[in-house]
């Protein structure tokens, strides 16, 4: 396959790979960096005279395969505020930039300790029983069944229980929210 059969190969499915790829992944970063990855493994396959026949289905594969490498990687971070129902993205994606990202410069981390003490603060404002499947479902990452046989709860309960605290959450942050996208 010649160079320019690649950059064809590219526009022809680059669009689709993204919206793909994007509805599996968290944050728009990590789904061009995937796309990205993707194309340039797919240019590495062709260079290597290994003739790829099936076009779309290699690339959609090898997509799924880096989104669960990434996956694998971010499986130890504790997962930012749940998406919001009305427009379906992330409402705290950029403080889940700040918090987690690999900046250390001096404003950054102070940035990051002030919106880490606020979370705590909007954390330790819930009712005890929200709070406690809040932590327990998205910070130590147990499942709500799991959640519900170690409170003996019913899993409806702890399911209503987590939404409380996430709208609870989301009111109580959205100033910081604003104050943050604001900034950036």
């Amino acid at each position: 396959m010649t160079k320019s059969s690649v950059a064809e190969v590219f526009n022809t499915y680059r669009h689709r790979l993204l919206k793909f790829i994007r509805s599996r992944t968290r944050f728009i970063e990590d789904a061009e960096d995937i796309l990205q990855d993707v194309f340039y493994q797919f240019a590495q396959a062709n260079e290597l005279a290994r003739p790829i026949e099936q076009t779309a289905a290699w690339l959609y594969r090898a997509a799924r395969n880096r989104i669960i490498d990434k996956s694998r990687k971010k499986q130890d971070e504790p997962l930012p505020m749940v998406d919001d129902e009305k427009s379906g993205e992330y409402i705290f994606e950029e403080i889940a930039d700040i918090i987690y990202g690999e900046d250390a410069t001096p404003e950054t981390e102070y940035l990051r300790s002030l919106i880490l003490d606020e979370i705590k603060s909007a954390l330790e404002e819930l009712p005890e029983d929200q709070r406690v499947v809040f932590e327990l479902t998205e910070i130590a990452g147990f499942s709500v069944k799991e959640v519900a046989e170690k409170t003996a709860v019913p899993v409806n309960t702890v399911l209503s229980r987590k939404h409380y605290a996430v709208k609870r959450l989301r009111k109580q942050l959205a100033e910081l929210y604003s104050d943050v996208v604001g900034e950036r």
